[in-house]
């Protein structure tokens, strides 16, 4: 082990650069995957004659498959390795995007988007882990962020390609596109990706929620549980929602997918800085300023008469404060967490966050179709910012 530490403290070779490169693109291809549906969604409302609630389901089941992949494939990582968990989840997210390119009813494309989420949950968590084993002491907060902004660029990406692409070819065309890229991810993982050294020499430890509930952990763990099930519940209600409400405002198709875009380019600006900041300033007080700052920009939002112009530079705002805030807890986890269950751990909490994730866009669909306004709506939502920022903030380590 003091070979491993020590190799923390040399530059970074172009072997370990490449396998954080992988970990970014791994989240490239969950940005292509996740933001796909949103993208899509009023094309897939208008196709099948759905409501908003029905909508809210197809995003929720994805968020679905995420859950119990984090809680049941991901933790894997630290028994049979992150190389093939990376494997088995590739292989579920592209063959669930193939299938949802070829569906014709509304069930199955229920059931292919539970597939993919499954496969999605797998990757995330590990991911994070990977980047962080691979990483030396001076880049580590920053690389565990950067691959984070992989997500958002794959978003702005599809949102770009959709905005010609589904209008010309229509949205199954663009699902085939996404599970192709899948599948190529899937051969370069095969093809390059190996698990780290550190990994390699971790000494067994027993796997599951019990090692995260020792007296050592327990107090840190239940707070980030609930933490992420707050910060996921309005990141990913405002991911999935926002083109849909520009394009309810009146905008055409194309300029409300720009929207997305926007909120994503905010989101890869916050995830790519945050680390860097969080290493300066510290993890904690970093995730904090940001999370208050995400929540003043919705309060924007909700209450001043928009433009176009206003509504693009708070969308933006919102992605980099909100979701570049929120990605400020891989760092931290990945610092709290030992390599022995460092996947568990990640995976532990991104499950519990996924709650959250399912709950937030069903209930602001079933709050919609009540004819609540996106105003309130927005104060709604941003509560829970403020309260997973005071969370963090809140939490004993000398790690972070």
């Amino acid at each position: 082990m003091n070979k491993i530490v020590q190799k923390k403290d040399l530059p970074m070779s172009g072997f370990q650069i490449l396998m954080v490169a992988l970990c970014f693109f791994m989240n490239f291809n969950d940005g292509i995957d996740v933001l796909i549906v949103s993208f899509s969604s009023s094309e897939i409302i208008k196709e099948f004659g759905l409501s908003k609630t029905e909508m809210g389901y197809i995003f929720s089941a994805g968020l679905a498959g995420m859950t119990l992949g984090c809680f049941f494939l991901a933790p894997q990582a630290d028994k049979y390795g992150r190389r093939n968990i990376f494997l088995i989840s590739l292989l579920m997210v592209s063959l669930g995007m193939f299938g949802v390119s070829f569906s014709t009813s509304y069930l199955p494309l229920l059931a292919w988007r539970f597939l993919t989420g499954l496969g999605i949950g797998g990757i995330l968590p590990t991911i994070t882990t990977t980047a962080a084993e691979y990483s030396n002491e001076k880049y580590r907060d920053f690389n565990v962020g950067l691959i984070q902004a992989g997500w958002p660029i794959g978003a702005i990406l599809t949102g770009l390609i959709c905005a010609d692409l589904i209008p010309a070819e229509g949205w199954h065309f663009a699902f085939l596109l996404a599970g192709c890229f899948s599948a190529f991810m899937t051969v370069l993982v095969f093809l390059f990706m190996k698990d780290s050294e550190e990994f390699k020499h971790k000494q067994i430890e027993e796997q599951g929620a019990k090692v995260l509930l020792t007296p050592e952990f327990k107090p840190i763990t239940i707070r980030l549980w609930v933490a992420a099930f707050f910060g996921f519940m309005t990141l990913y209600t405002v991911m999935s929602w926002v083109p849909n409400i520009a394009k309810d405002s009146g905008m055409p198709f194309e300029l409300a997918t720009y929207v997305g875009i926007a909120l994503n380019i905010g989101a890869a600006l916050g995830s790519s800085s945050i680390g860097a900041i969080g290493s300066r300033f510290g993890l904690k007080r970093t995730h904090f300023a940001y999370m208050l700052l995400a929540f003043a920009v919705m309060q924007l939002y909700a209450f001043l008469p928009l433009t176009t112009a206003l509504i693009f530079i708070l969308v933006l705002f919102i992605g980099m404060f909100a979701q570049g805030g929120f990605n400020g807890i891989w760092p931290i986890l990945s610092r709290i967490y030992p390599t022995q269950f460092r996947a568990t751990g990640v995976g532990y909490t991104v499950g519990i966050g996924r709650l959250g994730a399912i709950l937030g866009p069903a209930v602001f669909g079933i709050l919609s179709d009540m004819q609540l306004g996106n105003s309130l709506l927005f104060v709604l939502f941003s509560i829970p910012l403020l309260v997973m920022g005071f969370i963090i903030r809140s939490i004993s380590s000398d790690k972070i």
